[in-house]
């Protein structure tokens, strides 16, 4: 039977196993399994029988990168996380890590983590006085009142020593807070608190450099497409640096997600330490630096100096990155009329503006919006245009402007194509993109932009339910409502090709609106600008839209991507909506 979500738990020697299973059977909201691996030995008190828990025994040690791979090779879930044998969880977490994918938050390319607390597991109580001690090795005397920590107990439950007993906590110490870390030259993982102090990582998800390899999730396909836990590097060490340059480097991306958190015990204390020998980490970290600084990865499509200037500035590389470059050239030939990006940069000279701008329309349909809107919203647009030249770019042939067919599978990268192909067969200074479910007021025509090197978003737009004839407006940038210099528009829509096909897929990461975000997440380093006509624009909401439409504010992560929310039973300029959408459609036409 196939899971939404197989949890690997590879444990040795762990004594917190029982309880960690416990936290999850307790928390955990989704159609879940438990796969742990008990790697060389027999947890004693075994541990009890659960119909969603899966035991798994070595009795010789395989290590910890094997014993996952084996746990995610059992899996037939959607979704995998490996987890720590000693750590604890929000409520629903499984729930909360999951919903960002479905929801087409994040690609299916994502590595997620989230934001981690230390675990407090327990404490130790004198029994002559009843002081208590944070967890560790047992003490050797009371601080308060001397009484020594006398010899173990053996087989006492929970364990003791002849002085003291061990009374569990399990909760995690909200003081002890991690969202962000790294990994220094020498590639050691390192905490980076301060990295979230930068603007951008305000935010429920934010990108991620590296993890600290306790917990972390990923579509179970997608585990195997980057190869796994690569047990080259021994039994254990350096995982969270592997998860995080695999994850990077093959085109996808790492994020912390703060709506949800887990806890994880760290034995750091003298006396305190791994429950088995620790086998070292310097094998680990010798082939790891083979992998990485001598790029020896094969599914690598980025260089590991990428990553270092995603982030930058990251502490303890500057010296690094002077060795280096990063350049990601455009697609195909470049002519002489189209801005040429710098090597290391997206940005390039002015483009001249012709003192008596000339202006046009791409046109881009897939041939699936519903015949009546499809044929009013040309109509509309051939009246509001006022003659201005037309491209129109199908997939099926079309008798609109000059009709330019793609025999193209219907998607978001032929959608870029198709865009492409009109803006080259345009000879106007500027070009309006335009889509086939969308009227325009003739008011959003009468703009001309003034700055040769920007993006201009009119953001005067209303959604209509074709249904309900529902009227909605917020503030938002839509390519629908593009306008900007062709030859810009067609630089960027080269690169942004170029860059999807050889990364083999579109990530929204990228975003689908020039100008919104930078490199090297986005396409260019040309900024956008807002503006509004005198009346708006229609986006029309009929079932079959490429994008999914959103009626709630709740349905918004980011509430500043829906300022302005005006939910009304008309359109200025327009007319009335609501429960008249076909007749309004009509008088449109």
């Amino acid at each position: 039977m196939s899971r939404d979500l197989s949890i690997v738990i590879p444990a040795r020697n762990e004594e917190f196993l029982q309880i960690t299973i416990e936290s999850i059977l307790k928390t955990f909201k989704s159609d879940f399994e438990i796969i742990a691996i008990l790697d060389g030995y027999w947890p004693d008190p075994p541990i009890q029988d659960h119909p969603r828990v899966t035991l798994i025994h070595h009795s010789q040690s395989i290590g910890q990168r094997a014993a996952t791979n084996e746990g995610v090779r059992l899996s037939t879930a959607k979704y995998i996380l490996k987890s720590d044998a000693h750590c604890t969880f929000d409520e629903g977490f499984d729930a909360k890590m999951i919903a960002p994918y479905e929801a087409f938050e994040i690609e299916k390319d994502v590595t997620s983590v989230a934001r981690m607390y230390n675990l407090h597991a327990f404490n130790w109580k004198c029994l002559a006085c009843g002081e208590i001690t944070y967890q560790g090795p047992p003490p050797e005397k009371c601080a308060k009142c001397d009484t020594p920590g006398g010899d173990r107990v053996e087989g006492a439950n929970p364990p003791r020593t002849a002085n003291y007993e061990r009374q569990m906590v399990w909760a995690p110490r909200l003081t002890r807070k991690t969202d962000f870390a790294r990994f220094d030259n020498t590639l050691h993982f390192q905490y980076w608190g301060s990295y979230g102090k930068r603007p951008h990582t305000d935010t429920d998800i934010a990108d991620l450099m590296c993890c600290v390899g306790a917990c972390w999730m990923m579509p179970r396909e997608r585990y195997f497409e980057i190869d796994g836990m690569d047990e080259r590097h021994g039994s254990w060490g350096q995982m969270g640096v592997e998860l995080a340059c695999k994850s990077w480097l093959s085109g996808g991306r790492q994020i912390v997600n703060k709506r949800t958190w887990f806890s994880h015990l760290f034995r750091t204390q003298p006396g305190f330490g791994f429950p088995y020998p620790n086998p070292g980490i310097e094998k680990a970290r010798v082939h790891s630096r083979h992998l990485w600084f001598d790029g020896k990865w094969e599914k690598a499509k980025l260089p590991l100096s990428w990553l270092i200037e995603k982030f930058a500035p990251v502490p303890d590389w500057d010296d690094y990155l002077k060795t280096k470059t990063v350049s990601i050239p455009p697609a195909g030939p470049v002519g002489p009329e189209i801005v040429q990006p710098a090597e290391s940069s997206s940005k390039g000279p002015p483009i001249s503006i012709l003192q008596n701008a000339t202006k046009g329309i791409c046109f881009y349909t897939e041939n699936r919006c519903p015949p009546h809107i499809f044929k009013a919203v040309q109509e509309n647009l051939l009246k509001s245009s006022n003659g201005m030249p037309i491209v129109s770019v199908s997939l099926k042939p079309i008798d609109f402007g000059k009709n330019i067919v793609l025999p193209l599978e219907r998607g978001i990268l032929t959608m870029f194509k198709q865009i492409l192909a009109g803006l080259e067969a345009l000879d106007t200074e500027f070009a309006f993109l335009c889509e086939h479910d969308m009227l325009y007021h003739k008011s959003h025509f009468d703009f001309t932009p003034n700055k040769p090197n920007i993006y201009f978003y009119n953001t005067f737009t209303y959604k209509i339910d074709a249904n309900s004839g529902q009227a909605l407006h917020y503030l938002c940038k839509q390519t629908s409502g593009l306008c900007a210099n062709r030859k810009l528009l067609v630089n960027h829509y080269r690169r942004r090709i170029y860059l999807v096909e050889t990364a083999g897929r579109f990530s929204r990461n990228m975003g689908f609106e020039p100008g919104t975000h930078k490199p090297p997440r986005g396409v260019d380093d040309f900024k956008a600008e807002n503006w509004m006509s005198e009346f708006p624009n229609i986006d029309i909401r009929h079932g079959g839209n490429l994008t999914p439409s959103r009626w709630t504010q709740a349905e918004f992560r980011n509430k500043n991507s829906c300022l302005g929310w005006t939910m009304s039973d008309s359109v200025p300029g327009w007319g009335v909506t609501k429960g008249r959408f076909l007749e309004f459609l009509a008088e449109n036409r």
